[in-house]
């Protein structure tokens, strides 16, 4: 295991402060386990396993489907997952690979049968917020 590199949270705050406030509004969004769901798929993405921990924990708590998580990363071909849930992942892996893969408006349009406006932003707002802790928690060996 590695040794942390710098202890960005303490050496940046306020900066800190603000990714650790945008997630408590997030847990408080309407998409309930979505959230902890995408945020579990992006770090196995982006290989942080101090998330992967993190986020698999929070979900057994919640009483998510431990077989859900053990497929998730193949989520595509698994009958488990919902719709809504397939909507979700989807999002995140193309705004996680957005810059090979974009965000088309055919993904858009599936997104939008099964999230409101405010649930895509939020989910987005979700998504953006995993990819900048996976990023520092990666670089700073957390």
């Amino acid at each position: 295991m590695s040794h942390l590199r710098l202890a960005y949270g303490k050496l940046s705050p306020e900066a800190y402060n603000g990714l650790i406030q945008t997630s408590m509004a997030l847990s408080k969004s309407s998409l309930g386990h979505l959230v902890e769901l995408v945020y579990l798929r992006i770090s196995q993405i982006n290989g942080c396993a101090f998330c992967l921990d993190m986020h698999s924990t929070a979900l057994r708590k919640a009483g998510y489907s431990q077989h859900k998580m053990d497929i998730l990363s193949g989520w595509r071909m698994a009958e488990a997952f919902d719709a809504r849930e397939r909507a979700a992942l989807d999002w995140a892996e193309a705004v996680t690979h957005i810059s090979y893969c974009g965000t088309s408006d055919e993904l858009f349009a599936t997104l939008k049968e099964h999230f409101n406006d405010t649930e895509i932003a939020d989910l987005t707002f979700a998504i953006s917020l995993m990819n900048a802790f996976n990023r520092m928690a990666i670089s700073m060996r957390q």
